[in-house]
């Protein structure tokens, strides 16, 4: 079998481990997150290849270069076929700008098409090895919800979500908290930065270790490397035959993990011209591109691209690694990152809710295309980097905005700002009608720390 590739802690302290590890772990022992030490290639002729195969194989082709000597091939090819077993739409707005939508699996958000592979990829290594797992997730909106009902009903994995109360919809909430069994909800009157630091400590705490912890936000690469895919998906459907072109992809952002996924395809090869970051009014990413420096937004900017609450994204550690840097997990930056490179591969933007709404109204009524508060932040950001660099607003040039979530999950602004009710997708039917299972808890590590010894 075929030595594994190693993936090392952004935070330089901790051995490197092979993935299986590093999926299992979640955050690395010294806090940093884990990145590979090389990141495999994938040749032009093989991107072309792709224009031919399901998005499936694309994924299979795409995730197996992480995991070599890892899984066998027939196993992952079977995982991800289980995984990936609804639609990627491409949706054309004008000219050759098109939006992705990620919105089509079971919980209606990007966050499946991670959550699921991680899912799959976890049960399959605890199973080899008899163990069991303690999974703590912190939630802006989507990814508590993914997670949920992708380890819902495991018999080997147990589940706690922390959630800021008052920051999620009820359509987002309802999905986490009408499962019951093995997943656990805890509300706190928080913001999503005090949840994932809650989680975090919990990770380090040594009194905590015989609870098997592993973390199933985007700070896990189980999480990130799935993420890659779509852009290659994106590419391969929409850019012409035996033509050189590159791509340019507008991301809406919180935490960063999608985004993180983009700069690994890039770096694989894909071609891209730029990636736009577009953030809400959490604009410590923007700030960092234009200054140099870093600043989060603490406490975080509550907007109704609730899953973009982020005032100090995790995986800018990881970014800032990608460009030659370092930056530990509060935010600390020892070692600066190449900003010059930054800038020339990367264009960030914060979009207020005044222009979120707008978006979302100009969008239906000029373009007939239905956006939620986070696909229209991604669209702004492209129309906004546009209008900055109108070279680039040409009919030939390939633009690609992501929308994160169904807009069903959004009922109140999209009434509001269109006058439709958007029609449920299969996976928000009978929701509302659910009970609920929430515990609520006081933002205090020892409650956290009390609740897990206490439940598990």
């Amino acid at each position: 079998m075929e030595q594994p590739l190693l993936f090392y802690s952004t935070n330089l302290q901790a051995e490197a481990v092979p993935f299986s590890q590093a999926l299992l772990r979640g955050q690395a022992p010294d806090r940093g997150l884990y990145l590979p030490q090389s990141v495999p290639q994938i040749s032009q002729d093989d991107i072309a290849g792709y224009s031919g195969l399901p998005y499936h194989e694309i994924a299979f082709d795409v995730i197996r270069r992480y995991l070599v000597g890892q899984i066998g091939e027939g196993e992952l090819r079977e995982l991800v076929r289980d995984a990936y077993d609804y639609p990627v739409p491409l949706e054309k707005v004008s000219g050759r700008k098109y939006v992705m939508r990620l919105d089509q699996g079971p919980t209606a958000s990007f966050k499946d098409f991670a959550a699921r592979m991680m899912g799959r990829l976890m049960q399959h290594y605890l199973k080899l090895n008899g163990q069991k797992l303690l999974i703590l997730t912190a939630t802006s909106g989507d990814t508590g919800s993914a997670v949920a009902n992708a380890f819902f009903g495991l018999d080997n994995i147990q589940v706690v979500v922390l959630y800021p109360r008052l920051e999620v919809t009820g359509r987002q909430r309802k999905q986490m908290t009408t499962l019951g069994r093995n997943v656990h909800v805890l509300a706190l009157d928080a913001k999503f930065d005090d949840c994932q630091a809650l989680v975090k400590q919990a990770f380090s705490d040594p009194e905590l270790e015989h609870l098997s912890l592993s973390s199933a936000n985007s700070i896990n690469i189980g999480r990130l490397i799935p993420q890659i895919v779509y852009y290659f998906y994106a590419f391969s459907r929409l850019a012409m035959e035996n033509h050189p072109e590159r791509i340019i992809f507008s991301v809406p952002s919180g935490n960063f993990g999608d985004m993180m996924g983009g700069i690994l395809a890039m770096r694989m090869g894909l071609p891209v011209k730029k990636f736009i970051i577009a953030t809400n009014a959490n604009d410590e990413f923007p700030n960092y591109l234009e200054t140099g420096k870093y600043e989060k937004v603490e406490p975080s900017r509550n907007c109704i691209s609730s899953a973009m609450n982020v005032g100090h994204p995790s995986n800018l550690a990881r970014l800032v690694a990608l460009y030659g840097g370092m930056m530990d997990e509060k935010g600390n930056i020892h070692r600066p990152a190449d900003m010059a490179l930054m800038r020339k591969e990367i264009f960030s933007v914060s979009i207020s809710d005044l222009l979120t709404r707008e978006t979302i109204r100009k969008a239906y009524l000029e373009q007939h295309v239905l956006l939620e508060p986070h696909g229209a932040v991604g669209w702004a950001g492209l129309m906004e980097y546009l209008k900055i660099n109108p070279m680039d607003d040409r009919q030939e040039q390939l633009c690609v905005s992501l929308e994160t979530a169904h807009p069903a999950k959004f009922p109140e602004e999209i009434r509001q700002l269109t006058g439709l009710d958007p029609p449920l997708p299969a996976s928000l039917e009978g929701l509302d009608e659910k009970p609920e299972f929430i515990n609520s808890l006081p933002v205090d590590y020892l409650d956290f720390k009390k609740f897990l010894l206490t439940t598990f």
